[in-house]
């Protein structure tokens, strides 16, 4: 079978690469909680367009599909970011930089609070104290 040699495919091939290459964790429950809390676009606000999952720090800079590394955001919003860092981004289009930051950390922390890990089993509850006794 012949190897389809476009830009399209040989760039598909590549981000196959890329996210096989690390570990994401985000979950579905995780991506519906992060829509609901932005209510639209993470950048821009649209609400009458389907939300697609961007990374905050892209993929190809060392992002990750996390619940603190994703943002919703609308198809436009994410074709033109594309892999750029965010606030530089946010200031070429002239975005409400600040906004989104204060806005980012705040749903990140509540999403980092709903989502927490179980606590430690007595075991290994116990544990830390052992340490501290010398």
């Amino acid at each position: 079978m012949a190897v389809d040699r476009s830009r399209r495919a040989r760039a598909a091939r590549r981000r196959r690469r890329r996210m096989a290459r690390v570990e994401h964790d985000l979950t579905d429950e995780q991506w519906t909680a992060l829509q609901e809390a932005w209510g639209g676009c993470a950048y821009c606000g649209a609400t009458d367009r389907p939300l697609q999952r961007d990374c905050v720090l892209a993929l190809s800079r060392g992002g990750r599909y996390t619940l603190d590394n994703i943002a919703p955001a609308c198809g436009p919003c994410n074709a033109s970011k594309c892999n750029d860092e965010v606030t530089s981004w946010l200031r070429r289009k002239h975005l409400d930089e600040r906004a989104f930051l204060v806005r980012h950390l705040e749903v990140s922390a509540a999403l980092a609070r709903r989502f927490a890990v179980e606590p430690a089993g007595p075991a290994e509850a116990s544990a830390p104290s052992e340490q501290g006794v010398g």
